[in-house]
C-alpha cells in the first residue's frame, strides 16, 4: 500500500482522545547501490524480463507512477516482484520486473541493496555507445523511496535514446514520515546530487 494522507480525528468527551489512522507509510531506503542495464547487456540481449505479471511483457517505462521504468534486483532479496520505488535524484518511478545475478550476490553476501535500472530500448540495441552511457549515469550509493505516493515530481526523459545519454539529476529533499498532514513529507534538509550521483549534504537529518 502506498503512502496516503493520515486521518487525525479529535473526539470530544470528558477528556480529549486523539485517534490516528494511518496507512502503511512510505520510507527512505539509504545506501542502495544503483547500476544500469539495457538491451545490449541484458542476459540474453534484448528486452525480456522475468516478471510479466506487473503489466507488461518487455522491459520499458517512462518513469511515471503509472508507467515506471523496469528495474532488476535479487530474486530472493528485499523486494517483491512489481514493487514500485521512487528515485528522487532523477525524479523517476521504477518497478521490480527482472532479476540480476550481481544484485543477488550482493544481497546474499552482505545484505547490500542493489537495483539495476533499465535504460532501454524495447527494440533497438544501442551497443557499446549505450553501455558507455550506462557506466556514466548517476548511480552508486543512493537513497530511494519505498511505498511511494503517486504524486512525486516526475521526469520522463529517457536515460538513453537515439545515441544520446541523459545524465541529468535534480536537487531533492529527503522524504520522512510525519504524523501531520501527510505521512510522507519533505524535510527542510536538502541533498544535492551532481552528475556523478554524489550527494552534497547541506544539513542534519
Amino acid at each position: 500500500m502506498r503512502c496516503t494522507q493520515t486521518s487525525i480525528r479529535l473526539l470530544a468527551s470528558s477528556s480529549f482522545l486523539f485517534q490516528f489512522v494511518a496507512a502503511q507509510s512510505c520510507s527512505p531506503q539509504d545506501n542502495v547501490l544503483i547500476t544500469f542495464y539495457g538491451y545490449p547487456d541484458n542476459d540474453p540481449p534484448g528486452a525480456g524480463i522475468a516478471y510479466t505479471q506487473c503489466g507488461r511483457s518487455l522491459a520499458g517505462g517512462t518513469g511515471t507512477y503509472d508507467d515506471p521504468i523496469s528495474f532488476a534486483t535479487a530474486a530472493d532479496g528485499p523486494f517483491t516482484p512489481c514493487d514500485i520505488v521512487y528515485l528522487p535524484w532523477v525524479k523517476k518511478y521504477a518497478r521490480f520486473e527482472d532479476t540480476c545475478a550481481q544484485c543477488a550476490q550482493d544481497w546474499d553476501n552482505s545484505r547490500q541493496y542493489h537495483i539495476d535500472l533499465w535504460t532501454g530500448s524495447t527494440t533497438v540495441n544501442g551497443g557499446n555507445t549505450q553501455i558507455e552511457c550506462e557506466n556514466s549515469l548517476p548511480g552508486g550509493q543512493q537513497t530511494i523511496v519505498r511505498n511511494p505516493s503517486n504524486s512525486f515530481e516526475m521526469d520522463t526523459n529517457p536515460f538513453f535514446a537515439s545515441g544520446n545519454c541523459n545524465r541529468k539529476t535534480f536537487p531533492w529533499r529527503r522524504w520522512w514520515i510525519f504524523f501531520d498532514e501527510i505521512i510522507c513529507r519533505e524535510r527542510t534538509r536538502s541533498d544535492y546530487h551532481d552528475a556523478a550521483g554524489s550527494p552534497h549534504d547541506n544539513g542534519e537529518y
